[in-house]
């Protein structure tokens, strides 16, 4: 989290919505050999808990359970240049959003991984404009089971939320939208949406 109090987002909610947009995380753990991180796709598991899950041979998979892990959801970054600023004195700085939750971590039964999987493919697929949504239904059942033995379900609890939504709000109105017209310029679309949305 950026330690600029301007920084911080309160709303859990517009948390939760990035989390649901992204569906996709790093989730961070210590283990005997040093820190590890593993990147998995995510889902909401009740108000305040996610679950995710990662290959069976992944070497952070032992150390997961029964510990804590942070996981990290990053939403739009880019580059802010001087140049775009009224006063071309100040120095360069980087925009991004991003969402940290911290908890406990425990591992699924193989019924709630295959819940977790099937609500993963239909949020994801809800996504996906063209043609018709695909379901696991459609896999030969001995695929998925074989796929099921292959992978690890886990859930974390959420202890901490810890979000940064870095959107120039340390800057006047004026030069915030002088910047996000730069950046939707520069093709950074998704930034500059979020910096014109983002209330000050």
């Amino acid at each position: 989290m950026h330690p600029d109090p301007c920084f911080h987002q309160a709303d859990r909610e517009a948390c939760r919505r990035l989390v649901e947009q992204i569906g996709f995380a790093m989730i961070f753990a210590g283990t005997p050999d040093g820190p590890r991180v593993v990147h998995a796709p995510v889902v909401w598991a009740g108000e305040n808990a996610i679950q995710f899950h990662i290959a069976r041979r992944n070497p952070i998979a032992p150390h997961l359970a029964g510990g804590a892990a942070v996981c990290v959801v990053n939403g739009p970054d880019a580059y802010i240049s001087p140049r775009w600023y009224s006063d071309r004195t100040q120095v360069p700085t980087w925009n991004y959003v991003a969402v940290e939750l911290e908890g406990s971590v425990r591992r699924l039964d193989e019924d709630a991984l295959r819940a977790q999987i099937v609500t993963l493919i239909a949020t994801s697929e809800a996504r996906v404009e063209h043609g018709d949504a695909w379901s696991l239904n459609e896999a030969p059942s001995g695929d998925v089971d074989a796929m099921v033995q292959e992978i690890i379900g886990f859930e974390l609890a959420i202890d901490a939320w810890r979000p940064t939504f870095k959107l120039s709000q340390n800057k006047s109105d004026a030069e915030r939208a002088r910047v996000a017209g730069y950046l939707g310029a520069a093709g950074a679309t998704d930034m500059a949406a979020w910096m014109r949305n983002q209330a000050t």
